[in-house]
Parts: C-alpha cells; sequence; structure tokens
C-alpha cells in the first residue's frame, strides 16, 4: 500500500495522460505529491488523469505542452511553478517509437523520434537545473530495447541509448545539489501503444519471454519510478534500472 512519504512535493510528469505516464503521475499523488500531469494531444486522458488524482484526495493539473519544442518545454515549467510554486520531481516519460528497416526511416522520422526522446529530455533536464529544488529527483524513462538488439528499432534505440548517457552525464553535474537523476528502462509494457494491432497471442508468447513469465503492467513501472522518486534512494545516482521482469 503506498505510503505518503511524498507529501509536500512537486512532481511533473511528461506524457502523463495515458499508460506509463499515466499510472506514474497516479502512484505519485497517492504517494503525496502534487502532481503536473502533461500531455500533447489526449486532453481527455489528461483531465481523467487529474479527475482521478483529486477523487482520491490528491492534487493534481493538466499543462498541454509539445516537449520536441524548447518554448513548449519552457510553458511548461513555468504553468507547474505558478501553480504550486516549487518543483521537486521530474519524470520524462513522453515518448515517441516506431520500428522500421534502417532503409526506409527517412530524416523526418529521425528527426522526430530525436526531437521527442532525446531533446524534450535534455531541455527539461535544463529547466529542472534552473527550477528544481535542491534534493530533488529526476527519472528519465529509457527502454530495455537498448541491450535486446532488437531489429528495424535501430533510430528509437539510439534515442534511448542517449537518454541513458544524459542520465549518467547530469547525475555528475546535478550531485553538488543533492540532485539525483536516473534512469528506468522499461521491457514490453501491456499498454494501448504496446498492444495495438497485435493479437492475445503475440502478446502472451512475447510475455513468457521474461524471466517472470508475462508482459508488464505501467503500474509495475510506475512502483519504480515512485522508489526513485522517494527519500529512501537518496543514495543512488547515475544509475539506469532495468524493470523488464527479466527479460534481458
Amino acid at each position: 500500500m503506498p505510503t505518503k512519504n511524498l507529501t509536500g512535493k512537486v512532481a511533473l510528469v511528461t506524457g502523463a495522460s495515458k499508460g506509463i505516464g499515466q499510472a506514474v503521475a497516479k502512484r505519485l499523488a497517492q504517494d503525496g505529491a502534487a502532481a503536473v500531469v502533461n500531455y500533447w494531444a489526449s486532453s481527455d486522458g489528461a483531465e481523467a488523469t487529474v479527475a482521478d488524482i483529486e477523487k482520491a484526495g490528491g492534487r493534481a493539473i493538466a499543462v498541454k505542452a509539445d516537449v520536441s519544442q524548447v518554448r513548449e518545454i519552457e510553458r511548461l515549467f513555468d504553468a507547474t511553478l505558478s501553480r504550486f510554486g516549487k518543483l521537486d520531481i521530474l519524470v520524462n516519460n513522453a515518448g515517441f517509437a516506431f520500428h522500421k528497416p534502417i532503409v526506409e526511416t527517412t530524416e523526418q522520422d529521425f528527426d522526430g523520434i530525436f526531437a521527442v526522446n532525446v531533446k524534450g529530455t535534455y531541455f527539461a533536464c535544463q529547466q529542472a537545473a534552473k527550477h528544481m529544488t535542491d534534493g530533488g529527483r529526476i527519472i528519465n524513462l529509457s527502454s530495455s530495447t537498448t541491450g535486446m538488439l532488437l531489429p528495424d528499432f535501430s533510430a528509437y534505440i539510439a534515442t534511448k541509448g542517449a537518454v541513458e548517457q544524459i542520465t549518467r552525464s547530469l547525475a555528475r553535474e546535478f550531485g553538488a545539489r543533492r540532485i539525483t537523476v536516473n534512469a528506468v528502462s522499461p521491457g514490453p509494457t501491456d499498454t494501448d501503444l504496446f498492444s495495438r494491432g497485435m493479437s492475445d497471442q503475440e502478446k502472451q508468447r512475447i510475455g513468457q519471454m521474461a524471466a517472470l513469465g508475462r508482459l508488464g503492467l505501467p503500474q509495475d513501472i510506475a512502483d519504480v519510478v515512485a522508489l526513485l522518486a522517494s527519500d529512501d534512494a537518496h543514495w543512488i545516482t547515475g544509475q539506469n534500472i532495468r524493470a523488464n521482469g527479466g527479460i534481458i
């Protein structure tokens, strides 16, 4: 059962209108944090997330912002500070994925995925450097695909490899302020995005590849993020936690 160990904290979660991001925002709110639910396209999902948090007695707002644009990231942080006055936890969850052979990947494909996954994470961390309270937490979402050698995922894997290296470097840069910077790398996780176009048999087959014999759930990832966001994780920084049920 979640405890209120984040009471008084303010958490910003990008891409939090559905899937893993939604589960993370709800879990951090359950633990006592005020939650900023960022979204780009799914306003209904974001408002539903806020409503669920408020119904459970928490505090939350939804803020639309395209994290591939620096000005939008700045506006997102301005909205957070205007509403709650500070920022203690940043979860860079917003992401974009596609799988294509390299010969079919266009320049537009490449630039688009790097703009969201790498540029978005990097410049959100830049805003955290300017505005986060000392002793804060930054958690960047990577992917276990960086270790799985999957074909047709080269562009996506490249972005997540960059996120992991940014995480390691910034852990050193933020260390003097006691701000920890870590990455969480989910494996196959049962979200709408993952399941799109996939049969139940295919999902079961992929789930059985994990040591624990099933697909991950968004809540499984949210639990790991919540640990890293807590005071209990004060001595963990610069790490990449593969939350994947033992698939690799």
